[in-house]
């Protein structure tokens, strides 16, 4: 460590040591402030807390089957329907809860018209879950 003198010939030298002490000063201090505090964050209260088994309530969902052939004939649970007993059908069960999910099958010759009306059906009666139902392709 370099102390001030009366010699003019060192002063120009710039002074690279640092002094450390401070440093420890204040991490000890921090030291001492964990040690202190430690304890108290690890006190906890004991409970004996009764033991009981229940399950929950799960209610699945029912799932509606509904499926379009080439001709345009709309098949509810492999029963056939007409479009408006397909959305009298869909008013009903938009009003339980929880709601069905739709599952529609689709023929790929089948006009779009008729799967738009069905989804619009299904929407108006305030179903939300339905889902396309296809077959993977054959290599």
């Amino acid at each position: 460590m370099a102390f001030a003198s009366f010699d003019n010939r060192g002063s120009s030298a710039p002074v690279s040591d640092i002094n450390m002490v401070p440093l420890i000063d204040v991490m000890l201090v921090l030291l001492v402030i964990f040690i202190v505090t430690a304890p108290l964050l690890t006190h906890a209260v004991k409970l004996d807390l009764p033991k009981v088994s229940s399950q929950a309530n799960q209610l699945k969902p029912d799932k509606v089957e509904f499926a379009i052939d080439g001709a345009g004939q709309r098949f509810w649970n492999g029963e056939p329907v007409a479009r408006d007993e397909a959305a009298r059908r869909f008013a009903a069960e938009g009003k339980k809860q929880p709601q069905p999910e739709v599952h529609l099958r689709a023929d790929q010759s089948v006009a779009y018209r008729a799967v738009a009306e069905t989804l619009a059906d299904a929407s108006k009666a305030g179903l939300s879950k339905i889902g396309f139902v296809s077959e993977p392709e054959r290599p």
